[in-house]
């Protein structure tokens, strides 16, 4: 830190991001995982959409609702490692204001997406198994069109406060922010003025939002034990459930990981700060990788397409 001096203003026109504080000789090596975490994420998720878009037996809710997910975590991920990898590589620490305040719209914005995707799963997957026989009635094309253009503006708006209430306020301590990316709470904390509107809010955001969506996701996981539990034989209560494998996979995938790390950023004072960061990257680096690997191993539709599209190519 002491490369860059704590200098006063009002209006910073860069921050500087110090990667992992404490750990700054170790960059490079903390490069190599991070690296092969997005490549895997950006090849997966994008052999995701290739295989839907050529595959016309998989035109239906679940794997549209698919489809968004890998979209999502393509934000997701690309709008944060890119510039963390310029940091580990390059020392390019650098980042303008209104850089960062995009980078933290499009993080907060993603992830809230990505929720209400898996609660918009959770729903397809109740419809399927509580009243298989209206699925394709229920969701229709429209009906999924709507879902999830309510899915991403719920994201969109609910998240649109927090750039321009961090854009208000005077920064006179530091433009140093001791992270990786520009995380709402990390930015916020540098503003020499009362910011109790935006970290209320942030909690909000943070823990009531997703809640409410894991609430969602209960309570439609409780009507499909229910209808599971009355099947008449073993081999059809496992096969049923089996087909909400992958969901509920991707569910702890991508809720344990933002839990924990929001909890210890907030609660966890004791803890050094490059656990704080590690911790915090490691929800934008793993659930985008795993999804797809996820859905690929589990869903045998998908690794037909796959196999058929790789033996045609001749890879």
């Amino acid at each position: 830190m002491s490369a860059y001096n704590i200098t006063k203003f009002t209006n910073p026109s860069t921050f500087i991001l110090l990667g992992i504080p404490g750990l700054e000789e170790a960059h490079v090596w903390f490069s190599i995982p991070f690296c092969t975490l997005y490549s895997i994420s950006i090849l997966g998720n994008s052999t995701i959409l290739l295989i839907v878009k050529r595959e016309p037996a998989l035109r239906g809710p679940m794997y549209y609702f698919l489809c968004m997910l890998a979209v999502t975590d393509l934000i997701l991920s690309t709008c944060t490692l890119p510039k963390m990898l310029s940091i580990f590589w390059f020392n390019a620490r650098e980042i303008s204001f209104t850089a960062c305040l995009t980078q933290m719209y499009f993080l907060r914005c993603s992830s809230l997406i990505e929720s209400g995707i898996f609660v918009a799963m959770a729903f397809d997957r109740y419809v399927a198994i509580c009243d298989p026989l209206r699925h394709s009635t229920i969701l229709t094309n429209h009906v999924v069109a709507k879902i999830g253009l309510a899915v991403v503006l719920r994201g969109g708006l609910l998240v649109l406060p927090y750039p321009f209430l961090t854009r208000r306020w005077p920064y006179c301590r530091t433009n140093i922010i001791s992270h990786t990316y520009c995380e709402h709470i990390a930015v916020v904390k540098l503003a020499c003025a009362d910011t109790r509107i935006s970290s209320y809010y942030g909690l909000f955001v943070a823990f009531f939002v997703p809640g409410l969506d894991v609430l969602f996701i209960a309570v439609s996981y409780a009507q499909i034990l229910r209808a599971i539990f009355i099947l008449p034989t073993k081999n059809a209560r496992l096969k049923t459930f089996g087909t909400c494998g992958s969901h509920l996979s991707a569910i702890l995938a991508f809720y344990i990981p933002i839990i924990f790390s929001s909890l210890t950023y907030r609660f966890g004072h004791n803890v050094p700060l490059w656990i704080h960061v590690l911790i915090a990257n490691f929800y934008l680096l793993v659930p985008p990788m795993l999804n797809p690997i996820i859905y690929g191993v589990r869903n045998r539709q998908l690794q037909k397409s796959l196999f058929q599209f790789i033996t045609h190519k001749g890879i």
